[in-house]
């Protein structure tokens, strides 16, 4: 299972940059853009923070675990008021199509936020060390994988998730959002 969160975390990090470049409208001009790419780059930051302790490739330490799965939390929270009317379209990389269905936008935002409060109430009580109960293991308890839920799975209550879980499923919802609202900005 530490597989799926490594290849999460590889597809963020390589996908990281080209989802996470400043577009031609940040800047001065623009400061809703220039906030909302500030707010991307500080939940992947997060995200690579608590994957690389759980993938072994940085030393776990409750307090970064905390403030990465804090810095989750908050960002998510704010996540549906960072894309307003207007800001979408070139040359942000916001699709326009956020608009067109904004519900599924706001259903997959607050989807993110529920996942990520639920890791941050995990770190707020996070053991001196990784234990068995914080890892992911046997079948994906959404009934899903990396290419989306099953037909007909029904969603699990996040705090019974393990943390390692929730980063999964945090990560595959960026992941769908981005395929479905982000565009290349060149």
């Amino acid at each position: 299972m530490r597989g799926r969160v490594v290849v999460a975390a590889a597809m963020l990090a390589l996908a990281g940059p080209l989802l996470l470049a400043p577009s031609l409208a940040a800047g001065p001009g623009d400061p809703v853009v220039a906030a909302r790419q500030a707010s991307m780059k500080e939940m992947a930051a997060a995200a690579r923070a608590i994957a690389g302790m759980f993938d072994g490739k940085r030393a776990y330490e409750p307090s970064a675990f905390k403030a990465a799965a804090d810095t989750l939390s908050a960002r998510a929270a704010a996540l549906t008021d960072e894309f307003p009317i207007g800001t979408l379209g070139a040359p942000s990389a916001a699709r326009p199509e956020i608009d067109d269905a904004r519900p599924e936008f706001e259903a997959l935002a607050r989807h993110i936020g529920r996942l990520a409060d639920a890791l941050a109430d995990k770190a707020g009580n996070a053991p001196p060390g990784i234990t068995a109960d914080m890892r992911m293991t046997g079948l994906p308890m959404d009934g899903g994988s990396l290419l989306g839920k099953r037909p007909g799975a029904t969603e699990a209550d996040p705090a019974k998730m393990p943390a390692e879980h929730l980063l999964h499923l945090i990560l595959q919802d960026c992941t769908s959002c981005h395929s479905k609202f982000r565009q290349k900005v060149e």
